[in-house]
């Protein structure tokens, strides 16, 4: 088990070494290039079909610098996704400010006060310390340490399952996600393990959202 203040120490460095240069972000020109994100993103309940089945991530709330960092791993083949690096590779660091700055700000007048989270289970609890998430997620799993890190609180289950599992998996073209420090998590747990962890952090209330393709018409 990794300590805490090891982890956390671990983190920013590895947060350092893929962050891209700071841009002057543009919410509304984000609005304009996100024609490209909503065919899938802005579909509630839109499921992917490949390489694996889940549905798509809820984007509208999420912080913008951690979009950037997504996006940026994306483009360098550090998360392999084949259509998301295909869209990351085609964007600008620019491009990929104001999309993470259109996507923090969209959907956000939509989030009502929060009801309080529930407890887990105390088999959830062990697995949820065991892995320290709240050390870089925060302690509700929706306002993380640093923005750069996802909001986790009522992301959908399926998704945060896939993508706890593709931190373990290696020597696959077309599913996995290079982070040491999400590997060495998740490798702690089996696969069971990772799925209680997903359906308890998917129940959350959070602010994430999956704002309706018709409003960008």
């Amino acid at each position: 088990m990794i300590k805490a203040t090891s982890l956390l120490l671990a983190s920013f460095v590895s947060l350092a070494s893929f962050a891209l240069p700071a841009q002057a972000q543009d919410a509304a020109a984000g609005q304009k290039k996100a024609a490209m994100c909503i065919g899938c993103h802005g579909i509630p309940g839109y499921q992917s079909s490949f390489p694996q089945v889940h549905k798509v991530p809820m984007i509208s709330g999420q912080g913008g610098k951690y979009i950037v960092a997504a996006l940026g791993a994306y483009k360098k083949g550090e998360r392999k996704h084949p259509t998301m690096r295909a869209i990351a590779a085609s964007l600008s660091d620019q491009d990929m400010a104001d999309l993470g700055a259109f996507y923090e700000k969209d959907g956000a007048s939509s989030v009502k006060t929060l009801a309080a989270a529930p407890a887990p289970s105390a088999e959830v609890g062990a697995l949820l310390a065991k892995g320290a998430c709240a050390s870089c997620h925060g302690a509700d799993f929706g306002k993380p340490i640093d923005p750069a890190y996802p909001k986790l609180a009522g992301q959908h289950a399926d998704y945060l399952n896939v993508a706890l599992r593709a931190y373990a998996t290696d020597g696959n073209p077309q599913v996995g996600r290079a982070n040491a420090i999400m590997g060495a998590q998740v490798k702690q747990f089996k696969a069971s393990e990772l799925k209680l962890i997903a359906d308890y952090l998917g129940s959350l209330p959070g602010e994430l959202r999956t704002v309706p393709q018709s409003r960008f018409r």
